[in-house]
């Protein structure tokens, strides 16, 4: 399963001509959110290929109608973007939301940016239980391992529930929502910052919290003050010297690891493809025994998979197949003024359309209508043991080179089920469907890899389990990096 060369692109699209978002505290006429919502559904049903794969047409024609009925009578700027938020998830798709990145830069700086309603820390969700990894300069009190019980009165059990509808992935892969709720410094925007903020606004500039500190029975009181969009993005990972997002790490005994927190490198002139060809005539030269390859933090972008395993096998590998199916063949023309992309050629398929069944067309442009050339073996080969760390954030072009790795046996997947879908995803090609009245966007993906052969409705399971938990993070531990250097001990 494989994607068109520019996946991602959707998050990284300028949008050249949109329609004016409202003020964030403007109330929005409810028959122009009403006229929204009908554009979102005519779109939706006539062009994305995957809004039945987790529901039926009658549960979507509901949802709708909810849509509208909740609508009808006006709303916030605030309102509206989570209300068509919470529609868009119901679609059960890791490619179709109301995209951040993608939204008029008005909506971006009242509803992402604006306020200080973001917590002082970074945390992972562990049985759904919010761990803190780390804090903010101006939260010393709380240290790795802290449980946060309550902010504002609020159990956190009871946030992450009402937050859990508004987060994109795909099928049942839970998981992966709860993955996006993290605040770990992976994102410009966190989701959990904009839903939590919006959801939960606070009276206030400070948050109110119950604490249960490392090796402490009693939970305590905490009032800690909320961050700025600028700190928090204080709290984000250096960027690397000389533009290089990966980095090769020797520093370890008995392996190397490689760190790729992104694939989405479309507009970076940094050559990638010289950096992997260096990386492995390094590790053979050198007869380095394994090699770490840490995924983690990256939820895909670029189709780098394939030439990555090329450097790994000795042997021609089969990508597994997936039927790739669009909606239509030609875009209806009252749709086109509000679908923005960045190759018009989606507008119409043609002959790369190939009639499929009465719903479905089978597309060509990228893909052989059957499976098609194994990936072959390419030099500079590695020939050590190779680990790749996985985790719910995996779930697009990451996601599918996991799967590859573990359908080759090349490699030994250790860490954390993977986010995507076996049964397949949705995405390859993209429209931005601009809302003319509410001036917000939504991301709409046209491709679904479809699986000719049951599978199960989640990512792809990790060979080797190593979960963070609440002793692990106060520790400072890196379970997944342990685990690696046990198996490697056993293998001697």
């Amino acid at each position: 399963m494989r994607f068109a060369p520019l996946l991602a692109a959707a998050a990284l699209f300028a949008i050249a001509a949109t329609p004016a978002a409202p003020a964030v505290e403007t109330r929005i006429e409810g028959a122009g959110l009403v006229h929204d919502v009908d554009l979102l559904q005519s779109a939706y049903e006539r062009l994305h290929p995957g809004l039945y794969r987790s529901t039926t047409p009658a549960r979507m024609a509901r949802d709708f109608d909810a849509l509208r009925d909740e609508l009808r009578g006006g709303a916030t700027l605030a309102q509206a973007y989570m209300a068509f938020s919470r529609l868009a998830a119901q679609v059960k798709c890791g490619h179709t939301y109301t995209n951040f990145h993608n939204q008029p830069e008005a909506i971006r700086s009242a509803l992402f940016e604006a306020g200080r309603g973001r917590v002082p820390f970074h945390f992972r969700w562990v049985d759904q239980r919010m761990i803190v990894v780390r804090a903010a300069a101006s939260a010393p009190d709380l240290a790795p391992g802290t449980e946060v019980v309550s902010i504002n009165g609020v159990p956190v059990r009871e946030v992450l529930a009402a937050l859990l509808p508004y987060t994109r992935a795909d099928g049942a892969n839970d998981a992966k929502r709860i993955a996006q709720l993290q605040v770990l410094g992976d994102e410009k925007y966190e989701p959990f910052d904009v839903f939590f903020a919006l959801a939960f606004p606070a009276p206030g500039d400070m948050f109110d919290l119950v604490v249960l500190r490392p090796g402490e029975t009693t939970p305590q009181q905490m009032r800690v003050p909320g961050l700025a969009w600028p700190e928090r993005l204080a709290m984000r990972p250096a960027v690397r010297e000389g533009g290089a997002p990966w980095r090769l790490d020797r520093t370890r005994s008995g392996f190397a690891v490689l760190d790729m927190p992104t694939w989405a490198l479309y507009d970076t002139p940094w050559d990638w493809k010289a950096f992997l060809t260096d990386t492995f005539v390094q590790l053979e030269r050198d007869h380095v025994p394994a090699l770490v390859i840490d995924l983690r933090a990256n939820e895909g972008g670029m189709d780098i998979g394939d030439g990555l395993l090329a450097h790994l096998i000795d042997r021609p590998v089969q990508r597994p197949f997936y039927r790739q199916l669009v909606r239509y063949r030609s875009v209806p023309a009252d749709l086109r003024p509000h679908l923005d992309t960045w190759d018009r050629s989606f507008d119409d398929w043609g002959a790369d359309a190939i009639p499929f069944d009465v719903r479905y067309y089978q597309l060509t442009r990228w893909h052989p209508a059957s499976p098609g050339e194994p990936i072959a073996p390419e030099a500079p080969h590695y020939s050590g043991r190779v680990y790749v760390l996985t985790s719910a954030t995996n779930s697009s072009a990451t996601f599918q080179f996991a799967q590859l790795l573990h359908a080759s046996g090349r490699g030994t997947l250790v860490g954390e089920p993977t986010g995507g879908n076996l049964r397949g995803i949705n995405g390859s090609a993209f429209y931005f469907l601009r809302l003319p009245h509410s001036g917000i966007e939504l991301d709409l993906p046209l491709v679904a890899q479809v699986s000719d052969s049951p599978q199960p409705d989640g990512g792809v399971a990790p060979d080797i389990v190593a979960v963070p938990d609440r002793a692990s993070i106060a520790a400072g531990r890196d379970v997944a990096l342990e685990a690696v250097a046990k198996d490697l001990v056993s293998h001697r």
